[in-house]
């Protein structure tokens, strides 16, 4: 019996956006206001509160926001200007070898409001420049439905997914992209991360939990609304594109106890499970049943439509697919123990045996292995690693060139670990990185946590030139890639 490494010939190599950190041009060609154009940055604030916005937006903050005058810094509304130089860097991508570039569709330039009943024809016109361009470079679009980009006018007027109407307007937006683009993308994702919910319900589901009288009966009652609208749009994707592959996306971590004490292996089993229920709805088509137990625990009592169940069960997903940054450590009595204040997801443990990036995620690419494993195991789908990278203060030397090497390792040691999963019998199909060229941190809104492997000259005011460079993860990439995984050196 013999068994390999090697990736599959037509593995979908490439890199991974969302077009609220990328394009910018919020105001350009009757683009509305998104949830996440309300994040500021603040560079004289503390550091230490630059993660308090994703953590819990407030009223205030979202009044302000749409306040002309206001005089805050968005540096999601500016991005990297993706929308006036997407030309040149999806040839930058197609020099590095993309066989696949994920990136997602602004809900805002589509329908600016949300709830309008005909399409932004400038909005639809972009996106067809985008698909055409990297088209003509050979690079398979994977266009996200969903990426935190839910219209503001969705949030302040609709009261977010809590509200059964939202899922009439998401549907409006997806049948009218899939119309117009069934020609020009085949892979799709309903909703970037759908189970980050539990942490920050407003950019998710576009709940803003400040002084809310039922936060927990809001997050999981937009969550079903959600699954609702994922089903339903898989079913419209499959009839209007029969060829299209359409997958669910959850961020996932996992989990170790923090140690062998039956209460440790109790709190890993119970927060690991709460991630993965989110994409058990999606692939398995149903509520596990020990959400019940769950709910109760909460006081979520959900409300569902007749059908609900029956529309989850007739279309699930065709595959999965996760963001993975880093692992965490869990105990029953994390009070007692050193925290992690990197981790965004579920707080987390110190684990005294890995290193941390320069925000404090703690690096383990032997765990994107076992997290390939434990998913291929849980469903008996294709993977898809939508998102996998590092975020570094990358500082160019008298050249003007970034030496990354950090990277490339980061980069190298996960690649190995794909190769073990493909070993063992996991049907990976996907890989692209986080993010593949510089833009806005999703989380602090720093252009200084930059990730890709072209550099953008601007900073975290927004100020520079624009200018791309390579780094000299660039070039290692695209080695890999010519090599389809195989060289690593």
């Amino acid at each position: 019996m013999t068994f390999s490494k090697s990736f599959p010939d037509n593995f979908l190599w490439g890199g991974a956006t969302a077009a609220n950190q990328l394009e910018g041009a919020h105001d350009v060609d009757g683009k509305g206001l998104s949830a996440s154009d309300v994040f500021i940055f603040d560079i004289n604030a503390p550091k230490e509160t630059w993660l308090d916005q994703w953590a819990g937006m407030t009223h205030a903050q979202v009044a302000e926001a749409q306040n002309p005058a206001s005089k805050k810094y968005y540096p999601k509304r500016k991005g990297n200007d993706f929308y006036h130089h997407y030309e040149e860097d999806i040839a930058l991508f197609a020099e590095m070898g993309f066989k696949c570039f994920r990136m997602s569709i602004a809900w805002t330039r589509i329908f600016p409001r949300g709830d309008e009943s005909e399409p932004n024809e400038a909005g639809l016109a972009f996106y067809d420049r985008v698909f055409d361009t990297l088209r003509k470079h050979n690079i398979e679009p994977v266009v996200s439905l969903s990426h935190y980009e839910m219209p503001l006018t969705l949030v302040t007027e609709y009261n977010g997914w809590p509200n059964r109407k939202i899922i009439d307007f998401y549907l409006q937006f997806a049948t009218t992209v899939f119309k117009r683009y069934r020609n020009k993308v085949k892979y799709w994702m309903t909703f970037n991360e759908i189970n980050c919910v539990k942490h920050h319900p407003y950019v998710s589901v576009g709940v803003i939990e400040e002084n809310h009288p039922a936060l927990e009966q809001a997050k999981y009652q937009g969550a079903h609304h959600q699954f609702v609208a994922s089903a339903l749009a898989t079913k419209a994707c499959h009839e209007i594109i029969p060829e299209s592959k359409v997958g669910c996306m959850i961020s996932y971590q996992i989990l170790y106890p923090h140690t062998c004490h039956p209460d440790d292996i109790q709190a890993c089993e119970d927060a690991q499970r709460v991630s993965l229920f989110f994409s058990d709805v999606q692939a398995r088509g149903a509520y596990p049943a020990w959400t019940e137990r769950m709910f109760a625990a909460k006081g979520v009592e959900l409300q569902k439509e007749r059908g609900d169940d029956e529309i989850l069960r007739q279309y699930p997903v065709d595959f999965v697919s996760f963001s993975y940054y880093m692992s965490s450590t869990v105990s029953a009595h994390p009070e007692k123990l050193e925290g992690v204040k990197g981790n965004l997801i579920t707080g987390g443990i110190r684990n005294p045996y890995l290193p941390e990036s320069d925000w404090g995620w703690q690096i383990d690419p032997k765990g994107l292995r076992l997290a390939l494993n434990q998913l291929y195991d849980r469903y008996q789908k294709p993977l898809f690693v939508a998102e996998n990278g590092l975020g570094a203060v990358d500082v160019p030397d008298s050249n003007g060139e970034v030496q990354d090497d950090y990277r490339i390792d980061y980069l190298r040691l996960h690649i190995e670990q794909m190769q073990e999963a493909i070993a063992d019998g996991v049907n990976l199909f996907g890989y692209t990185w986080w993010g593949p060229i510089d833009m806005i941190s999703a989380s602090t809104s720093q252009m200084s946590k930059r990730y890709g492997f072209i550099h953008v000259d601007q900073d975290d005011m927004g100020n520079g030139t624009l200018k791309r460079t390579r780094k000299k993860s660039f070039g290692w990439y695209k080695k890999v890639i010519a090599s389809n995984g195989n060289d690593l050196s």
